[in-house]
Formats: structure tokens, C-alpha cells, sequence
């Protein structure tokens, strides 16, 4: 489902419950004058329980999302921290090692922030780009250890390799948390509580003799909506609601 559009996702979802709607409308209607004032009662109080368990599965995939959003920008302010760090360490080193290693960190910053712009769903074009990060990487860690061959100061050159390596951890978090989804199984598990609750209220709107269907529109493209944003907040460089570079940016 993570390749699919979620704005696709969200009309598709919008037609289904509006479909299970009508359909409930017409069951509905046709066993209205099978029906009294207990049915109606049962199946209101069926519904009320559907909707009561709709919003706690909704509360908590919103929760879940929101957790993962918040997750993946604390990993870029952590990463760029890591970064910064270890670029001001580069003034520990002896030259040349110092120019070094800060032009390899600058160049390590900006392609860092390329790779905030590539889509997850890129596979072959984000393989490539962390092939380059690792070398990259390993070109900064030898070019520290060289420098600690060349002059033996394990407290200067100690520190500027222990940044490098929380630099690295940094880089490992943030790949971490951007692979880290609200299980396909609960959207699933969703969408068919929305169908069926759809197709409920339906059923229920048609028991009555009057029926009108802008109140169950309006709470279905609601209920929609909101499918969005969790879809989307769980989509990490591929939705609208994106984390933001600003750490980055002011580290470049």
C-alpha cells in the first residue's frame, strides 16, 4: 500500500463507505415494515458500539503516526547535532588532516540533504545514494585515523573519532526511523471498520421513515480526511506532510 497515492487511498476509501452507505440504505429500506421500535433500538445501540470501537482503532493509529512523525524529526536534529560536532572537531586534527576532513563533512552535509528529497519508493536511486554515504563515511573515519597515526594525541584525535562515530550512529537512527511504518495490518483492519460502520448507518437511516444522506456524506469525507493525514504522516519523504530540513539547512 506504501507505493500507492495516498490521496488515491483516501477517495477510494470515500467511494467504498459511501457505496456500503447505499447499499445499507437499501437493506434498510427494505425490511421497514418488518421493523418496530425494538429493532431500531438494537440496531442503534450496534451501531453506537461499531463507532465507539472505530474511534479507539482510530485514536490509536493517529497516536502511532503521530509517534513515528515525531520520531523522524527528532533523528534529523540528532543527526544534524552529530554532524555539527563532528565538523567542529576538525580543529583538533593537524593539517592537513583538518582541511580534509572538513571539506569530506561539508560534502557529507550536502549530500545528506539530497538524500532528504529522494522518495522511499526510489529504490535504485536511494541505493546508490547510500552507497555513497558509506563510502563517504569511511573516507572521513580513515582520513581521522591517519591523522592519529601522524601525530599520536589520543585526546585530540580520540575525540574527533568518537564524533565521527556518533556522526555514523546518527546516520543509522534516522535510516531507522524512516523504515519504521504503521503496520499494513491496522489500515486494513480500518478501512473495514469504516465500510462496515458505513454500511450500518445506512441500515439504520433506512429503518426511518425520513431519511436524509448529507449528514452520513459529511461524516464519511470527515472520516476520510483524517485518513489522510495518518496516511500521510506516515509517509516519510513521499506525502505532503514532510520533516522539515531546517537543522541541516542552518548546519550547510
Amino acid at each position: 500500500m506504501y507505493s500507492l497515492n495516498s490521496v488515491l487511498i483516501a477517495v477510494v476509501l470515500f467511494l467504498l463507505i459511501v457505496a456500503a452507505n447505499e447499499l445499507g440504505v437499501r437493506i434498510g429500506g427494505h425490511y421497514l415494515d418488518r421493523s418496530d421500535s425494538d429493532v431500531k433500538s438494537q440496531t442503534s445501540a450496534i451501531q453506537g458500539g461499531v463507532l465507539g470501537m472505530l474511534a479507539l482503532i482510530l485514536g490509536f493509529t493517529f497516536s502511532m503516526s503521530i509517534q513515528r512523525y515525531d520520531v523522524r524529526s527528532g533523528a534529523e536534529v540528532a543527526e544534524a547535532n552529530a554532524i555539527g560536532t563532528a565538523e567542529l572537531r576538525t580543529a583538533l586534527l593537524p593539517d592537513p588532516y583538518s582541511s580534509q576532513a572538513q571539506a569530506a563533512i561539508d560534502e557529507y552535509i550536502a549530500l545528506r540533504l539530497r538524500s532528504a528529497g529522494v522518495d522511499l519508493t526510489h529504490r535504485e536511486e536511494r541505493k546508490v545514494l547510500n552507497v555513497e554515504t558509506t563510502a563517504l563515511q569511511q573516507r572521513i573515519w580513515t582520513i581521522g585515523v591517519a591523522a592519529a597515526e601522524a601525530n599520536p594525541n589520543p585526546v585530540k584525535t580520540g575525540y574527533f573519532l568518537t564524533a565521527v562515530n556518533d556522526m555514523i550512529d546518527a546516520y543509522g537512527s534516522r535510516i531507522d526511523a524512516l523504515q519504521r511504518h504503521v503496520p499494513p495490518a491496522i489500515f486494513y483492519l480500518l478501512f473495514t471498520f469504516f465500510i462496515a460502520s458505513g454500511g450500518l448507518i445506512g441500515y439504520s437511516s433506512g429503518l426511518g421513515q425520513r431519511r436524509s444522506r448529507a449528514p452520513a456524506l459529511i461524516l464519511n469525507l470527515l472520516i476520510c480526511l483524517l485518513v489522510f493525514i495518518i496516511i500521510d504522516l506516515d509517509r516519510p519523504r513521499r506525502g505532503v506532510i514532510q520533516v522539515r530540513q531546517d537543522s541541516m539547512e542552518a548546519l550547510r
